[in-house]
């Protein structure tokens, strides 16, 4: 009997509760909500009393780029060894290690003094052949000389000037000149040294521009195109994002990778970047303007399809959509929203296909984005 009346007195308990937690919970706080809306509507004309709440908000509108990402490397815009034409000993170095040089600055001389006594030897020559064809002309006009002697003296008068020229060429290899602006590297020679032609001097890089060499697999061969932008990223330089243009895309597909050996310029007025670097490379294929923008967490997944749930006049409706990019937490709705829609972005396991809902304040990060 005892046993009985604790289970009894236990039952009557839990009714107690039950009935006073549905009182003051359900029934107050619907009233209240009621209450506080005006007209006796849910805050922010979200529904009529009672409904469901849920969070909600505004599609966004932006532009989505559809992109694809790769690594590559960075080379400079013209780049050259310096190596000597002719054999010779080095006389004067007239650059410094690491410093900018202009077009056609002399770097380095070898010894010219055979190349100098060669082309005075080539000139006096041909000053006696200018006087000597000037006279068999002479001579010629006047009747007392043959046409022979003319003839051999101009063919003598023009052997010499090309024997000037080529002195003139010798002389001038053995001096080097740099053949475009930029930066010299580290020499590999000094004053004195008796060098052979091809000998490396020094490197000459062009770094006002970059050259980039990166490959994408050949499905995306359609879609790449000069002019394109890249964003690039080195380890180098971490806190830094730089950008480049596509303007040279080799025809041959690679056999072995099965990729596409594409080639973009990047400026570097400022000097930051070297040729050699290792670069991670965001390429942007297209961009379409104006698309419609909702949260990843606004998409219920039905099977193969996507839905998301649209307020309309107080209710849900669930719409079918169709998806395309994914960046940055936010998915692109192809078809099926359009702009200034509402959607449900939380609260989807309390709502179906037309109940009435009350739009709550948004909690978490989805609040403020």
């Amino acid at each position: 009997m005892k046993l009985f009346a604790r289970l009894v007195i236990l039952v009557a308990l839990l009714g107690l509760g039950g009935g006073a937690y549905w009182y003051f919970t359900v029934h107050q706080g619907a009233g209240m909500t009621a209450a506080k809306a005006p007209g006796g509507g849910a805050p922010g004309g979200g529904g009529p009393p009672g409904g469901i709440p849920v969070e909600a908000r505004t599609v966004d509108i932006g532009d989505v780029s559809r992109t694809v990402t790769s690594v590559g490397t960075l080379f400079s815009d013209e780049s050259v060894i310096m190596r000597p034409e002719v054999a010779g000993r080095i006389t004067e170095i007239r650059f410094g290690e690491g410093q900018r040089i202009r077009k056609g600055t002399v770097m380095l001389r070898l010894d010219d003094a055979i190349a100098r006594a060669t082309l005075e030897q080539a000139m006096a020559s041909l000053n006696l052949s200018k006087t000597e064809a000037d006279r068999a002309d002479e001579l010629y006009r006047q009747g007392s000389g043959s046409a022979r002697a003319r003839d051999q003296a101009r063919a003598k008068l023009l052997a010499d000037e090309a024997s000037v020229s080529l002195a003139r060429a010798q002389l001038a290899k053995l001096e080097l000149l740099a053949p475009f602006d930029g930066v010299l590297g580290l020499r590999r020679v000094s004053v004195g040294d008796v060098v052979q032609s091809g000998k490396e001097i020094v490197n000459l890089e062009a770094v006002d521009t970059l050259k980039l060499d990166f490959r994408v697999p050949e499905l995306y061969l359609p879609t790449v195109r000069n002019g394109q932008t890249l964003a690039i990223t080195v380890d180098a330089v971490p806190d830094r994002q730089f950008a480049g243009t596509v303007y040279a895309i080799d025809p041959l597909v690679d056999v072995n990778g099965r990729s596409v050996n594409i080639r973009a310029r990047v400026p570097n007025t400022d000097d930051v970047l070297r040729p050699g670097l290792f670069a991670r490379v965001t390429l942007t294929l297209t961009t379409r303007k104006n698309s419609i923008l909702v949260p990843e967490e606004a998409m219920v997944s039905v099977g193969a399809d996507q839905f998301v749930f649209k307020v309309v006049d107080g209710k849900v409706t669930r719409v079918k959509v169709r998806t395309g990019e994914r960046r940055a937490a936010k998915v692109e709705i192809v078809d099926g929203l359009s702009a200034g829609d509402i959607i449900v972005t939380a609260g989807h396991l309390k709502i179906r296909d037309g109940v009435p809902v009350t739009i709550v304040p948004a909690v978490g990060p989805a609040a403020g984005s």
